[in-house]
């Protein structure tokens, strides 16, 4: 009898082992969508500040850390990475509203075209904390360019969107350079 119980046991235990086991399809699971407030109305807020590029001087806020190609007149192969301050206004030492942050490559052959992969980190306000996530292509002789908006953080999480970059002001020699950005974010 005392047998016949720890088989018993065993068998019970193998099966118990075996239904907790799974497939290793565990990892994922459906939510509510509540969880995360996604049942509620959508906002769509208009943001409006100044990038600035700085790649000059002994405190740049953006540094070419990979060479364009031999002979490229467009930037191509260039890598750049930045830290670049965002204010409300034009000049660079009106109010700093956030930080850009991320890299932009050459990644054009025939005219000067960046892929920009950024976030727009805000410190101020009801948006402090909070980000928004640029990924796309900056021709930047355009007049205007427009590249969307593929995600965020705090206020503007599962954001979507889109922002027009406007070059404002720009130093041939130096290469600084000063760009409005207009974004559009629906979140």
């Amino acid at each position: 009898m005392t047998k016949l119980i720890l088989i018993l046991l065993a068998q019970i235990l193998l099966l118990a082992a075996l239904a907790f086991a799974g497939d290793g399809g565990d990892f994922a699971r459906t939510m509510n969508p509540k969880h995360l407030r996604l049942n509620k109305e959508k906002n769509l807020t208009h943001i409006r500040v100044f990038w600035h590029d700085i790649v000059s001087g002994g405190n740049p806020s953006a540094v070419r850390i990979q060479p364009s190609v031999p002979k490229s007149s467009t930037s191509f192969g260039s890598i750049t990475l930045m830290d670049n301050a965002l204010t409300s206004d034009v000049p660079i030492n009106s109010t700093v509203v956030g930080q850009a942050q991320g890299f932009y490559a050459g990644d054009d052959q025939s005219e000067v075209g960046f892929l920009m992969a950024m976030n727009f980190a805000f410190k101020t306000g009801e948006y402090n904390g909070s980000t928004i996530t640029i990924l796309g292509r900056n021709t930047i002789y355009s007049k205007v360019r427009e590249m969307p908006i593929v995600g965020g953080s705090g206020i503007f999480r599962f954001a979507r969107g889109y922002v027009e970059a406007r070059t404002s002001w720009f130093d041939h020699k130096s290469g600084d350079a000063t760009v409005e950005y207009n974004c559009y974010v629906l979140h």
